[in-house]
């Protein structure tokens, strides 16, 4: 992967967080600025992803970790534990929110 398609990747996956947020019952403020989303929950914490370009990652930090991912087979998996992009940020946004939460890129 070059750096355009890493661009374009994870611009992807920014945009399709967004729309996810914006499709779910929750009170949850957003901003994005500078390949930074940065979700903030109703009781204070937050969860941020951002692009890191030299490594051609997406990092997200939680309430409770960090979390370094890597594109494999044109899957985002954490490589530390191996979790799978959206399946850890919809474990994230529940544990942070107090609610079941699925968060799913929208179909195109």
């Amino acid at each position: 992967m070059n750096d355009v398609e890493y661009d374009e990747l994870t611009d992807q996956v920014l945009l399709a967080v967004e729309d996810a947020i914006e499709a779910l019952d929750l009170d949850l403020d957003y901003e994005s600025h500078g390949g930074l989303l940065s979700i903030s929950f109703p009781e204070g914490s937050k969860v941020i992803i951002n692009k890191q370009p030299p490594l051609h990652q997406l990092w997200v930090a939680t309430k409770f970790n960090g979390h370094h991912f890597e594109l494999k087979d044109g899957v985002w998996i954490d490589n530390r534990t191996g979790a799978e992009f959206w399946a850890l940020i919809s474990e994230a946004f529940s544990k942070q929110s107090g609610q079941q939460v699925k968060l799913t890129p929208q179909a195109e």
